[in-house]
């Protein structure tokens, strides 16, 4: 009997920045043209919900534009539960998808942001939250941390789906705390639109034998302006491009088998196939045959504390 194939798809969009209400209605859009392209997986970039705070690497953190940009990222945010992640759940369920969604999580305190990965299931279930462990450089100063609570893995068609968010992926220890965990499907939202960001991604698939769906934003100047926010003079107009995207797929060999997308926003699909999964492992597994637990131990404590 051949295996079953599991349709995935890799969002590259532009959020109306800043905009929380406007930018979940566009995530509804794309989330329903995904699964009309028959995805059973449709992933979103790093902090998509209402965007990626960019200014934290053109200004100075404090006072001028960064001050009130800050604050309205704040009053934009998402909670955890609440009325964005009814929203999302339901049309998780509607369209009947596992979704992964980048979100700038608002505390229950309301003063603390944390970039976070929002998993929900096709039955309008949420599978889990991920806050990224550690934030990259200037985004200390806008989100916090997260902890091992937050490495989660769910169960899909495809296999197994977890992931990290962004320069999390280069912390060998919670590649390793996942990979344990049984990740078929890894999933990696960010910001970097660098092209070493694609030998990264090559790399997880091929140590971790797994299918990586890699996905960013694709963003202007002129998207920036549009939200009629002060923003001083650090954003230009539609030649200013703030990031190019470089969205991809990558199979279990290291290979890339969808884009990169780097000319504007766009949806990028890949069949997920069970059967080259295996294959891939019958040389390689990294936690079954070339794990050497007799030579290495790792501990995640997952309690939140």
């Amino acid at each position: 009997m051949t295996a079953a194939v599991f349709r995935v798809a890799a969002v590259q969009a532009t959020p109306v920045f800043l905009d929380r209400e406007a930018t979940v209605e566009r995530a509804v859009a794309l989330v329903e043209e995904a699964a009309a392209g028959g995805a059973g997986l449709v992933v979103f970039p790093e902090a998509f919900i209402p965007g990626y705070p960019d200014w934290i690497w053109r200004t100075t953190p404090w006072g001028g534009p960064s001050a009130a940009l800050h604050a309205r990222l704040l009053d934009q945010a998402v909670t955890v539960p609440g009325p964005v992640v009814r929203r999302l759940a339901q049309l998780s369920a509607d369209t009947g998808v596992h979704l992964a969604m980048g979100i700038n999580e608002r505390s229950p305190s309301g003063g603390t942001l944390y970039n976070s990965l929002l998993y929900l299931g096709p039955d309008g279930s949420t599978l889990g939250v991920h806050r990224k462990l550690i934030p990259t450089g200037g985004e200390r100063l806008v989100w916090g941390r997260g902890d091992g609570s937050g490495l989660v893995r769910f169960d899909s068609p495809g296999g197994g789906v977890g992931g990290l968010i962004c320069w999390e992926n280069y912390m060998p220890l919670a590649r390793a705390a996942l990979y344990a965990e049984g990740i078929d499907i890894w999933l990696a939202p960010t910001w970097d639109s660098t092209e070493v960001w694609i030998s990264t991604l090559r790399h997880i698939a091929r140590e971790g034998r797994c299918y990586v769906i890699g996905t960013n934003t694709f963003m202007t100047g002129a998207d920036v302006n549009a939200a009629g926010l002060d923003t001083g003079d650090i954003y230009g107009d539609t030649e200013d491009v703030v990031n190019t995207g470089n969205t991809c797929i990558v199979g279990p060999n290291g290979q890339v088998v969808a884009g990169p997308l780097t000319d504007g926003p766009g949806i990028l699909y890949a069949d997920v196939d069970p059967t080259w999964l295996a294959k891939s492992r019958m040389q390689f597994d990294v936690c079954g045959h070339y794990s050497r637990p007799d030579v290495f131990e790792l501990g995640v404590d997952r309690s939140g504390g």
